[in-house]
């Protein structure tokens, strides 16, 4: 519906490169270059330059950028109220969410929401909350779901949903049976995620209630995801905050236990995020439907 040439120019802005935005658009390099020519000759201003064997947007380019993602917006917002219209429901909708969510919480939302509205092509992207944050201020995805939260005027948070972390152990690491003070938390070998992630965030904030800052702990290893530090916990006597979602099956199965903090209870909120003002109709949908289930 929109001019092709926008499209080319949008995929070479995000990729950096000809060679990738051909192979996703499914042309050859000499047709994206035909197109970022053809539309730099209209505005009448370069939209990249090239500096040594890499390119990167220009000044006018960064402008451009940020109106077409306006653009597309508008765009997917017109196919939406068309498809109503028509008693449909279509069009392509970007979700990013931060990695635990990614894993454990929202496939199952997706697969019944896909069920439902199988004329609507969803993706699913994960990063840290500081990355999906980013994409959304990039428009790179209309939707976001994160443990984390900013106070970035330029985003919104809705609460949708809830979960637990628990501190976590193998079932062969037992000198800690009976659950332990936050003074003998300090003595226990833990694996946490790396800086940027929501659940390390929310975990900062909770020990702050019972008077300990993450420089108190000793901190093993930092790891960048939860299945990395499951993975890591099966074979060593150490422990970790993990989401409850993420372990329930080792915990079923006896193969990992929870070790009780004393006065330490962590129910944090999953929030959808996504940016200030005119808000994407088929994020809207999907919205609706994940509060219906979650």
């Amino acid at each position: 519906m929109f001019d092709f040439r926008l499209k080319v120019f949008y995929t070479v802005a995000k990729r950096l490169s000809f060679t990738r935005a051909a192979e996703e658009l499914f042309i050859s390099q000499p047709a994206v270059t035909k197109h970022i020519h053809e539309l730099e000759q209209q505005l009448g201003i370069a939209l990249f330059e090239r500096i040594g064997n890499k390119i990167q947007v220009t000044q006018a380019g960064k402008i451009l950028l940020h109106h077409t993602g306006n653009i597309f917006a508008c765009y997917r917002n017109l196919e939406f109220d068309i498809n109503q219209l028509k008693h449909e429901q279509g069009g392509v909708l970007n979700i990013g969410a931060s990695t635990t969510i990614a894993q454990y919480f929202i496939p199952p939302l997706l697969a019944r929401f896909n069920q439902q509205y199988p004329d609507i092509r969803t993706s699913l992207t994960y990063g840290n909350t500081e990355q999906i944050q980013q994409a959304l201020l990039n428009k790179s995805i209309q939707l976001g779901i994160t443990e984390g939260h900013s106070k970035d005027p330029m985003l919104k948070y809705v609460e949708f949903a809830k979960d637990e972390i628990a501190l976590i152990s193998n079932a062969d690491f037992k000198q800690y049976k009976q659950g332990i003070s936050p003074e003998e938390l300090k003595k226990i070998p833990l694996l946490v995620r790396e800086h940027g992630s929501g659940t390390l965030e929310v975990i900062t904030d909770e020990l702050k209630k019972i008077k300990l800052k993450l420089s108190d702990l000793n901190v093993l290893m930092y790891m960048g995801s939860t299945e990395s530090i499951k993975s890591y916990l099966h074979h060593a006597p150490c422990a970790a905050f993990v989401s409850l979602q993420a372990v329930q099956h080792e915990l079923e199965s006896g193969d990992f236990r929870i070790i009780p903090v004393k006065d330490f209870r962590l129910l944090r909120k999953y929030q959808f995020v996504y940016p200030q003002g005119q808000q994407d109709k088929l994020a809207q949908l999907f919205m609706k439907f994940a509060k219906q289930y979650a």
